[in-house]
């Protein structure tokens, strides 16, 4: 009676942020939550943020059919797994049964996170110390997954993470795109001779405006090739622009419903802009 009260007593003593049945040690260890269960400014931002894609990753989960092994989800440019500890804390600890799988190119953040996930009984996640492009050839990982995610995935780590989905036959991608910056590159290339060509180019004529529409172009390109690959594409706000300037939320749905418009609307910008040497590198079934 006394030891139950004692754990009442520290509940009610947590932020409201704290869901009911919520792991305090991994928040805790994730340095979300002080040693003294406190909650800062900062750590309540980004708290509130891996809620508010949990949220969607939740729905998208439950529409998931029924299978005896439970759902997959791989989640790409994992860092230090914040995302996956909070799915597999919210979701995947009380279902008893499917798996998550981290993928990160810095070794110490893979060993730090097998570590945390062994000491707090998550037995059903794995972390693996490659690129994202280098996923999609590993025997570690199943032959078809159902949910991607790449939260923050900087330049084109986003696009491997599409390319990752793509061959994992992924029922959902849920893609948070960050720095991308190839495209701004290709843009720069032929700045004076696109000048001549069209007025088009004065979008970028200058390095703030290339960079913007770099940005913007890039994520247009890759929903229309998920729509040409059978997907149906959602965009919206990951937070309020408070919170991130990194803001824009791709949910991608398999419906296998190719669109050989988008296609078409694929090349025919990648035409208008100059930028056709992409075809092949980035969107190589279209």
């Amino acid at each position: 009676m006394k030891k139950q009260k004692a754990i009442d007593n520290a509940a009610s003593q947590l932020p409201p942020e704290v869901r009911p049945g919520q792991s305090v040690e991994l928040l805790k260890q994730l340095h979300i939550l002080t040693r003294e269960g406190k909650l800062n400014q900062d750590s309540r931002r980004k708290l509130k943020q891996v809620y508010h894609l949990f949220q969607f990753i939740e729905k998208l989960l439950l529409e998931l059919p029924t299978s005896d092994s439970g759902p997959t989800l791989a989640d790409h440019g994992a860092g230090k797994s914040y995302l996956g500890f909070i799915i597999y804390d919210l979701f995947f600890k009380a279902l008893g049964q499917g798996t998550i799988y981290g993928i990160e190119t810095r070794s110490e953040l893979v060993e730090s996170s097998k570590a945390l996930a062994q000491k707090l009984g998550f037995e059903r996640m794995r972390f693996l110390n490659v690129s994202v492009a280098e996923s999609t050839q590993s025997s570690e990982l199943p032959e078809q997954i159902d949910v991607v995610t790449a939260l923050h995935a900087c330049d084109t780590a986003t696009d491997d993470a599409i390319a990752f989905g793509l061959q994992k036959k992924a029922r959902y991608m849920v893609l948070v795109p960050c720095c991308q910056a190839e495209l701004a590159r290709a843009l720069n290339q032929n700045k004076a001779i696109n000048l001549q060509r069209t007025p088009l180019a004065e979008l970028w004529r200058h390095p703030l405006h290339t960079r913007e529409l770099g940005s913007q172009l890039t994520n247009v390109l890759r929903c229309l090739y998920l729509e040409s690959q059978g997907y149906q594409v959602t965009v919206t706000e990951l937070v309020g622009w408070e919170h991130s300037m990194k803001n824009e939320l791709i949910l991608a749905k398999y419906t296998g419903q190719k669109k050989r418009a988008s296609a078409e609307r694929l090349l025919a910008l990648l035409a208008e802009f100059g930028l056709q040497s992409l075809a092949v590198r980035r969107f190589p079934s279209v």
